[in-house]
Formats: structure tokens, C-alpha cells, sequence
């Protein structure tokens, strides 16, 4: 039982740190005709991502695999009943990270409007489709005892669905800014800060009702009423919500992206922990859905697991530390004339 605790709460943390770190490069590529102005600031919001976007991919790949490895039978379920905005992700994904490889690579006009296009679709997708796959699972996924889903790809645009992706678009939007807002400087720098405040009102009005419409579409709550301190969670993401406007005020932007990527941590873990002990519920059959007990490997994969989890990951976790102390200087024009540039 305490390995597949143990294994929870680590496909908790991979979620959530995926959604920290790729969540910015989401927002900031979804905004990029709202901030850039002219191709030299087009140019500096990709030169911003360009170090991190693939090493934070890192952490999907990581989520995908330890959900295979774990939980097998939830990683088949949930990938056959999610199959066609899974792949729909990993087809704008594909599109995002050729757009960086290939925008500078001919010197057309026409040639980098394709891929700025293929640049704002690949992040706007993932980020609306993650939320409303999110939120569904939060739900309930109408799939019986044999894993069969009996649905299709529109009942999961349902409105509290549809009601989640917009709140992971705007707060990986107003991420996205604030990251912007460290990374570069001037005008460009100014209005990402704009941004960021405009969009922070946004986040909290979508959150609230994201919060409350939980309440009557799920049972993510329950856990927390039979168990009271676990409202410190939702708390916390409250708390780090309010100081990204206080540091937005304070004009500190580091401070502010720190504390939208601990919101994002807290509410990732709000939703999980509202899951528990579940990992894709059933909402035609409770006794169809799949927990982290009967879905879960052997007793001995997740100890093997454990061992290379281990090793592996503070490796992963330094090569990321080293990325981001690089290359978290801001991006200046004059950085644009290196041969490495995007």
C-alpha cells in the first residue's frame, strides 16, 4: 500500500512541475501576436523560451512514462478513452518545437508568419486541451468495468470541461507574462508586465468559479471535508495567487513568476489530492473506476522504480537547475546576432 502512496504522490509532483515549467512556454507562445509588436520582439519571446521549452518537456515525457510504469491499467484506460485530444496535444507539440527548429531557417516574410502560426496553435492547444482532459478526469469519464468508453471526443467539451481549459489557458497565459516580463526589457518588458496584471484578474474570476462548479460536478471536495487540514492546500494556492499581484504591484518579477509556479504547484496538488485515492473515476460505474491499489503494478516494479526514480531524477533535476541559471539572463537585441539565436 505505501508504494503506491508513495508513486501518488510522485505522479503528483510530475504533473505538477510539467505544468510549471511547460505552462509559461505555453502562455508566452499562445500570447505571441498580443505582445510582440514587430519580428525583433517576436524573435526575443522565442529567444526567451528557446533554452527551456524542450528540457521542460522532460517532465511530460516523465509524467507519461512513470503513469505507464505505475499504473498501467490507468495509463490504457485513460489513453484510449482520451485518445483523440491526446494525440490532437502531441500533434501541436510536434508543431511547437519544429516552429523554433525552422523559423529562422529562411529569410521570408511569409515563411515565418507560417511558423508563428504553428508556434501559437501548438501552445494554445496543449494548454485548452490539458485543462479540459483535466477537468473531465475531475469529473468522471463514462468508461465501464472492461475499460470501454462510452462517449465521444465532444461529451468532453462539456461546460465545466470547457470551463477548466480556460483556466489553464489564462493562468499558463498569465505565467507565460510574468516569465516575459523577467526575460526581457523596455517596452517589450513593460507590456508583458501589463499583461500579466490584466490577465491576474482574469485567473482569480475563472478560478473561483472553477472552485465552486467543482463543487457540484465532483467529489474532489469530499476529501477535504473529511479531512479539514487539507484545505491548507487550496489555502496556499490562495496565498501564492495574491502575491503574484503583490509582487506585480512591488514591480518584482521574478517574485511574481515564483509565485504564479507555486499556485500552479498548489492547485495541481488540490486536484489530486481531491482525486485520492482515485486516478480516473468512473461516471457510470463507481465500481469501474481506477485507483492507485487496482490499477497499480507489482509491489516489486514500484520498489525497482523507486531505485532508479532515485538516481535518475535529481540528475534531470540539476541538468534543468544549470539550464536555467545560464541562460536566465534577459534577452537583449544584442543576444539576436548570435548564430545560436532563434
Amino acid at each position: 500500500m505505501i508504494w503506491q502512496i508513495i508513486w501518488f504522490i510522485l505522479w503528483a509532483v510530475l504533473w505538477a512541475v510539467y505544468f510549471i515549467l511547460d505552462g509559461f512556454d505555453l502562455g508566452l507562445g499562445s500570447l505571441l501576436p498580443v505582445l510582440a509588436k514587430n519580428d525583433k520582439e517576436r524573435r526575443i519571446i522565442y529567444n526567451a523560451m528557446g533554452p527551456f521549452w524542450d528540457g521542460n518537456e522532460v517532465w511530460l515525457i516523465t509524467a507519461g512514462g512513470a503513469t505507464f510504469a505505475a499504473f498501467p491499467k490507468t495509463y490504457a484506460v485513460m489513453f484510449s478513452c482520451l485518445y483523440t485530444p491526446l494525440l490532437l496535444i502531441l500533434f501541436a507539440l510536434i508543431l511547437r518545437g519544429v516552429a523554433f527548429e525552422f523559423r529562422s531557417k529562411h529569410d521570408s516574410e511569409g515563411w515565418r508568419k507560417i511558423w508563428d502560426f504553428c508556434l501559437v496553435f501548438g501552445s494554445f492547444l496543449p494548454a485548452l486541451l490539458f485543462g479540459v482532459a483535466f477537468a473531465n478526469i475531475f469529473k468522471g469519464i463514462p468508461f465501464d468495468v472492461n475499460g470501454m468508453y462510452h462517449g465521444n471526443t465532444l461529451k468532453l467539451l462539456n461546460p465545466y470541461g470547457l470551463v477548466g481549459g480556460i483556466l489553464f489557458v489564462l493562468v499558463f497565459m498569465m505565467h507565460g507574462s510574468l516569465w516575459l516580463w523577467v526575460k526581457s526589457e523596455g517596452d517589450l518588458s513593460e507590456r508583458a508586465k501589463e499583461t500579466a496584471d490584466k490577465f491576474w484578474y482574469a485567473v482569480l474570476v475563472f478560478a473561483v468559479i472553477f472552485l465552486a462548479y467543482s463543487y457540484f460536478e465532483t467529489k474532489l471536495w469530499d476529501n477535504y471535508f473529511k479531512s479539514p487540514i487539507l484545505f491548507v492546500i487550496p489555502l496556499l494556492a490562495v496565498i501564492c495567487l495574491v502575491m503574484v499581484k503583490v509582487y506585480i504591484t512591488k514591480g518584482e518579477s521574478f517574485r511574481s513568476w515564483l509565485s504564479s509556479a507555486f499556485t500552479i504547484l498548489f492547485t495541481v496538488f488540490w486536484g489530486i489530492v481531491g482525486l485520492f485515492p482515485n486516478l480516473f473515476p468512473s461516471s457510470i460505474d463507481p465500481n469501474a473506476s481506477l485507483t492507485i491499489f487496482n490499477s497499480s503494478s507489482s509491489e516489486l516494479t514500484l520498489k525497482i522504480m523507486t531505485v532508479v526514480a532515485v538516481i535518475f531524477v535529481p540528475i534531470v533535476i540539476f541538468y534543468q537547475f544549470w539550464t536555467y541559471k545560464t541562460f536566465i539572463h534577459t534577452v537583449t537585441e544584442k543576444d539576436l546576432e548570435s548564430d545560436e539565436a532563434y
